[in-house]
């Protein structure tokens, strides 16, 4: 009947682009083990093997860029205005947005992760690994990736390596006291999430909310001295991995004070890199 045919059809649709492309380097050659293979290769449409050839062609020429910076030195900014312009060409991938959906949901690896979470202990690197290539499954295959958040450490660019090389690395030099400063300006309305900064966005009155005129508060994470330590961790950490990228030709830095005059090298960079 059609099993034997249908199997083949689905094997083929998966595995045959490879083949196409490792042909067209010449480093692999077609062995038919039978006729049978022949009969059943022959009934799949020529239009289905040219979408899958196109979809895991795309898959392998797209790119994956990944963007490090001092917390609170613009990285979110910075990646929304990449993702608004290069829309149809990168996909963001923060790897904190896809371990706090899998912990909401409950799901097998987010039971995994909660359990170290819950400990208090770091996440190990291969379930962050497993949860990253877990959220590429829903990613379009024509889109390139814009990682945020991972790799932190040399050892986990390395282990990433093998399933998701990275081609281009944006690094935001921020200077730390612009951070300190920005972050420690910061006051929030407890109830309502809402956020003052008294440089950009002061509250009507001194200290209270301009909807409720209850007193604002800062977070102990705010304060000068938690900032200062913060990205004291950073520095230590992540040092290696700009020189990691670095020695690697794939890093570019762009020093700065104001996000809107970052982006415009950034982006300059960027369409030297995507064409």
């Amino acid at each position: 009947g059609m099993v034997l045919p249908t199997a083949f059809k689905t094997f083929q649709q998966f595995c045959f682009p490879f083949d196409n492309i490792y042909c067209s380097k010449h480093l692999s050659k077609c062995i038919m083990a039978s006729p049978a293979v022949n009969i059943a290769y022959s009934q799949i449409p020529s239009s289905a093997l040219q979408a899958a050839t196109t979809r895991v062609a795309s898959a392998v020429k797209r790119s994956t860029a990944l963007i490090l910076g001092r917390p609170g030195g613009g990285k979110g900014t910075i990646s929304n205005k990449i993702l608004k312009d290069y829309d149809d060409q990168f996909h963001h991938l923060s790897t904190g947005d896809v371990l706090r959906e899998h912990v909401r949901n409950k799901t097998k690896l987010g039971e995994e992760a909660h359990s170290y979470m819950k400990a208090g202990a770091l996440v190990p690197d291969d379930l962050m690994i497993r949860l990253l290539n877990d959220a590429k499954q829903s990613i379009d295959y024509d889109k390139g990736l814009l990682l945020d958040g991972f790799p932190r450490t040399v050892t986990q660019a390395k282990a990433l390596e093998h399933t998701t090389p990275v081609d281009m690395v944006i690094n935001l030099v921020v200077p730390i006291e612009t951070i300190v400063e920005r972050i420690s300006d910061r006051w929030i309305h407890p109830s309502s999430g809402r956020v003052y900064s008294y440089s950009y966005n002061p509250p009507k009155v001194e200290g209270k909310d301009d909807v409720t005129g209850e007193s604002l508060i800062q977070r102990d994470d705010d304060r000068p001295e938690c900032v200062r330590k913060r990205l004291e961790t950073y520095e230590e950490t992540t040092a290696p991995l700009i020189d990691y990228y670095g020695e690697r030709g794939i890093l570019k830095s762009f020093k700065g004070t104001k996000s809107d005059v970052i982006y415009v090298d950034v982006k300059e960079w960027l369409e030297t890199k995507l064409d």
